[in-house]
């Protein structure tokens, strides 16, 4: 069974599993997942847990073991697997289908996992897990969407705020739901239940934005202009390495001009994109900007990255913060065309 973190509580209202599976790369919604199923496991007698992480080195012996001996202190426990890597091995992929075919409706097994690739996410494996198990999907939430899942948290609180407000906090933790929830926690620190005024929101929400080199050159193939802008500006406050910033934007103009020159030679976009190892979210972002993307225009996009690295090894005179600028907006502003 798969159900999303927000469909979890409703879940867990209706009885324990034997076996619950979390993945994703919100590290928020994950922990948040788990907590929720360790703290249903406590109220049902599981009084017992025993914590597994499978890292280089570990005996997947060590799996089979704890599932199959008794517990000394209560008749129920909980197995705590993580697999930080997500990547189980041979052995461990085996031992995963395994106890997936033994398992003891007393011991409640939660596997944690971080966000997968399509290879993993149809691997026997994961697919033993999904058939045998719940899986929780523990995925980002999207920028666009992050107002409303503010909503859903103030709600939690007894608070709320209108439509600017929400749009406003969004963009000041700039799609980070660690530091949304803080501020979330904070406004209930400092207000009552109710209404929030635009003010008071702005007040008391610091800017907590966490710039990374991946949102800029998300923005760019998204044809966010103006969001580019704002998280380059965030970067140079950081002092964030120029080389950095031109390394994360070239590998995406790289890797649209790759795609557009094999669908232009009349390649299919999908086999495309899978020659040029692009997954997941990434997929989505590179497929739609480079149906605006020439060729051409990447090429052109590509030689001036290469002007920016000689700016940076002091081989040309300019700005690079500028040229990084005009770079990312004319990339922005063609794939919005």
């Amino acid at each position: 069974m798969k159900i999303s973190s927000e469909d979890l509580p409703r879940h867990l209202s209706k009885g324990l599993g034997s076996l619950y599976v979390i993945h994703g790369e919100a590290l928020l919604l994950a922990i948040e997942a788990a907590d929720a199923i360790r703290t249903a496991a406590r109220a049902a007698d599981y009084s017992e847990r025993e914590t597994l992480i499978a890292e280089q080195g570990f005996k997947w012996a060590e799996l089979r073991n704890s599932a199959q001996s008794m517990s000394l202190f209560s008749s129920r426990k909980v197995i705590d697997l993580r697999i930080p890597s997500g990547k189980p091995g041979v052995e461990g992929a085996q031992a995963l289908q395994d106890h997936c075919e033994s398992l003891n409706p007393d011991t409640l097994t939660l596997i944690s996992l971080p966000r997968l690739d399509g290879t993993a996410m149809k691997s026997k494996w994961f697919t033993a897990l999904e058939q045998h198990g719940t899986v929780i999907s523990a995925d980002e939430v999207a920028l666009a969407a992050l107002p409303i899942w503010i909503a859903g948290r103030l709600k939690r609180q007894e608070q709320s705020a209108d439509a600017d407000t929400l749009a406003f906090l969004a963009q000041k933790v700039e799609g980070n739901l660690l530091a949304a929830f803080q501020e979330i926690q904070k406004l209930a620190l400092l207000f009552p239940a109710g209404s929030l005024s635009f003010d008071q929101v702005k007040d008391s929400v610091m800017d907590v934005a966490r710039y990374d080199v991946f949102k800029l050159s998300e923005a760019m193939l998204a044809g966010d202009a103006e969001r580019y802008v704002r998280i380059l500006d965030g970067l140079r406050a950081e002092g964030t390495a120029t080389v950095l910033i031109l390394w994360a934007v070239a590998e995406d103009i790289r890797t649209l001009a790759k795609v557009s020159r094999a669908v232009q030679q009349g390649g299919n976009i999908s086999g495309a994109l899978r020659d040029a190892r692009v997954w997941g979210v990434r997929q989505k972002l590179i497929e739609r900007a480079v149906r605006r993307f020439t060729p051409t225009f990447a090429e052109r996009a590509l030689r001036q990255a290469a002007l920016i690295d000689r700016l940076i090894k002091g081989l040309r005179q300019g700005d690079v913060w500028d040229e990084l600028l005009q770079l990312g907006v004319r990339c922005a502003r063609a794939g919005a065309r």
